[in-house]
């Protein structure tokens, strides 16, 4: 009888010391170590600074080739072209250049020129500023001939003047008779 008293008496104090428990404890959500953490805000953040140097290095080559263009579009406007002894006519080599310079000219529409005509010495003065106004003419024409406003041009004369070489030989008076283009007005930035 006595184990009919005991065994129930054994489960109730067990289920009772059971119950008088603290039921476990929920562990709580894993946090995230600050370790990870301040290595992923460095990532990001390493990640913006390579976007912002990217961004950076982008706009600097950018302004470069606007520089080189408008270096390169400068030194086209500027080149000279030349003459045979005692003519006006534009020379193929000429044609070739002026051309050129059309593109810049309507790439750039801001753009006014000085076109001065130069001769050689050999002739008179008088005779050489009247050819050297030809010759600045002329090349007024071919570029307004392509379209370009003549208002955009002026013409003058400086003759025997302004030597690029001054000796007295054929190589010297073949450079000195010439076309010289002057921006007045505007600023050439663009090649076309």
């Amino acid at each position: 009888m006595h184990k009919r008293i005991i065994l129930p008496a054994l489960i109730g104090a067990l289920t009772l010391s059971a119950c008088g428990k603290k039921a476990p404890e929920m562990a709580p959500a894993p946090q995230q170590d600050d370790s990870a953490r301040l290595a992923e805000e460095e990532a990001r953040r390493r990640a913006e600074e390579e976007a912002r140097r990217r961004e950076e290095e982008e706009r600097r080559r950018e302004e470069e080739r606007r520089r080189e263009e408008a270096r390169r579009a400068a030194e086209i406007i500027a080149q000279m072209v030349h003459f045979d002894y005692d003519k006006y006519d534009i020379r193929p080599d000429a044609r070739e250049i002026l051309v050129t310079k059309v593109g810049v000219l309507r790439a750039n529409p801001d753009v006014t020129l000085r076109i001065e005509g130069h001769a050689d010495e050999r002739g008179s003065d008088e005779y050489n500023l009247a050819l050297g106004m030809r010759r600045a003419n002329a090349v007024k024409d071919f570029l307004t001939g392509y379209g370009l406003d003549a208002s955009r041009f002026e013409v003058r004369s400086l003759g025997e003047q302004r030597p690029l070489d001054p000796a007295s030989n054929e190589t010297a008076w073949a450079k000195n008779r010439r076309a010289e283009f002057h921006i007045t007005g505007g600023q050439a930035t663009r090649v076309q």
